[in-house]
């Protein structure tokens, strides 16, 4: 079955910087267009970035726009997003995703990974 396992998150001080990884299983990872999306406390959870599954083009939000990066490694499985200049505002739970293209709807779903920032 579709496994998405992030890992990655935790404390840090605002300025500083993460990278989150999420390992694929149970799929062809190639093909797919993988991202994040994050929920904070209270809120909608929200898009972050995504990537097409040749890497050729990636989308951001607006919030995180010059500060993170989303790469992947078709030969590891594995998606990143390296998350600088990090701010307390992204403090949020990380989700890996899986889409059919960079505009579809999500399918599948990773458990999360905590970021906190601290300021």
């Amino acid at each position: 079955q579709v496994q998405l396992v992030e890992s990655g998150g935790g404390l840090v001080q605002a300025g500083g910087s993460l990278r989150l990884s999420c390992a694929a299983s149970g799929f062809t990872f190639s093909v797919y267009a993988m991202g994040w999306f994050r929920q904070a406390p209270g809120k909608e959870r929200e898009f972050v970035a995504n990537i097409r599954w040749d890497s050729l083009s990636t989308s951001y939000a607006d919030s995180v726009k010059g500060r993170f990066t989303i790469s992947r490694d078709n030969a590891k499985n594995t998606v990143y997003l390296q998350m600088n200049s990090l701010k307390p505002e992204d403090t949020a739970v990380y989700y890996c995703t899986r889409s059919r293209s960079t505009t579809a709807t999500p399918d599948s779903w990773g458990q999360g990974t905590q970021v906190t920032v601290s300021s």
